[in-house]
């Protein structure tokens, strides 16, 4: 505020910087807080996941073993085959998790069934509780939608169900129930809250919580485990999350008897989407279509070439960004398009793309890369991902689809001169 008075000028003004500064910091302790949470669900995740690779691990080689005998049936042979996606296909799921886990990401709210959720996580929680504890299934035939951000939801069901196993002791009972609800309880909000809510409650049947500690059991770090059980913060992210996203958790339990948590969030509508058409088409042929492969591991490079080289593509495989380059410096007008790897030794895929758009801007790049987050962290300004592990289908059908639509830019009317 400024006040004239004369030939002098008086203000009164206020320093923001600490205040600036506070908030700042609170962003970023909000933020480690929230990445440790992930990492505390992840940790109880590793033995278990450890435990069904190696499960599925053994249905591949078991399977390779047999298909090397000569005098295997055609019928036995595509069982085999068979059993060796299914094993890959679960093993990709497993790693999806695992990685949406980790990921370093503000909220990314979105709508999805909760039910479809609860059913994608069934088999990790199975692994989680182990084989002394019987997990049912109560979902009902009504789709239940919310609006949330779906890694933190599945962290929040990974963290009760760690809960959850952890007051067992030998047998027991584990059930997981979503429903609607039309209020959150009076312990969430003071006061009953009318509205439309999904219940998401995971209720066991193990020790049980002790009246005194109901009301801490949500404070980071607080903990009624032994030492190198937890670290306290898995209730805590689920309370946070159900928060954050406009619900809360509700508690009950008895000594001797067990726990019941159950997860409010706020019920949205189904949202319209289109129908996706499932092709069933063979394999596109490459008909001498020209591929620079970049791809710093070798195994992985000669799988893609080989495969595409069946298809009827013309393949040159390098090991890095360095010799791409190289190689389109030379022969730039022979390739049709670039499928690089994303992480590599030096020079990077995004690099690559960003270089290869200066140089040779009418060449298409593919990136591929088994990390979630790859393009995440800076955008991906354009530039196409297939995601590790991908199908020899779904690759031969992005290529195609690029450089046909790359072919017909240059045939239009627009670019005949």
């Amino acid at each position: 505020m400024a006040a004239p008075s004369r030939d002098v000028t008086y203000a009164n003004g206020r320093d923001i910087t600490l205040e600036k500064e506070q908030a700042d910091a609170l962003v970023h302790a909000e933020e480690a807080l929230r990445q440790a949470q992930k990492l505390e669900a992840i940790g109880q995740l590793t033995g278990g996941v450890a435990h069904d690779f190696n499960n599925l691990l053994t249905v591949v080689k078991s399977s390779v073993d047999m298909l090397k005998r000569p005098d295997m049936p055609e019928m036995r042979r595509s069982r085999y085959v068979s059993a060796i996606s299914d094993a890959v296909d679960r093993a990709a799921k497993l790693t999806a998790q695992l990685l949406a886990f980790a990921r370093r990401q503000a909220l990314n709210p979105e709508v999805f069934d909760a039910c479809d959720s609860v059913r994608s996580l069934s088999s990790m929680m199975e692994t989680l509780v182990g084989p002394l504890i019987e997990i049912v299934m109560r979902l009902p035939e009504k789709r239940c939608f919310v609006e949330a951000d779906r890694s933190q939801f599945d962290t929040a069901l990974v963290n009760m169900t760690v809960n959850a196993r952890d007051a067992f002791e030998g047998r027991g009972r584990l059930t997981i129930c979503v429903e609607s609800a039309d209020e959150l309880p009076a312990e969430i909000s003071r006061e009953s809250t009318l509205g439309s809510f999904v219940a998401v409650t995971i209720t066991d049947t193990g020790a049980g919580i002790a009246q005194e500690h109901l009301q801490q059991i949500f404070e980071p770090f607080f903990t009624t485990k032994g030492v190198g059980k937890g670290t306290g913060l898995g209730l805590s992210q689920v309370f946070g999350f159900a928060k954050q996203s406009g619900g809360g958790v509700a508690v009950k339990s008895t000594v001797g008897t067990g726990s019941s948590f159950t997860l409010f969030l706020p019920a949205v509508d189904e949202p319209v989407h289109q129908k996706i058409k499932h092709s069933s088409e063979p394999l596109l042929e490459g008909h001498g279509t020209c591929v620079l492969v970049v791809e710093d591991n070798v195994e992985v490079g000669e799988s893609a070439a080989h495969s595409l080289a069946d298809l009827g593509y013309v393949v040159v495989l390098v090991s890095c960004a360095e010799e791409a380059l190289e190689e389109l410096a030379k022969y730039a007008n022979r390739f049709d398009i670039v499928f690089s790897d994303v992480v590599m030794p030096g020079m990077n895929g995004v690099e690559l793309a960003y270089h290869i758009r200066q140089t040779h801007p009418a060449l298409p790049v593919v990136l591929t890369s088994g990390y979630s987050h790859v393009l995440s962290q800076n955008g991906a300004h354009g530039l196409e991902l297939l995601h590790k592990p991908y199908s020899l289908d779904q690759l031969s059908r992005l290529l195609h689809k690029i450089v046909a639509a790359q072919r017909s830019g240059r045939n239009s009317p627009s670019n005949i001169q």
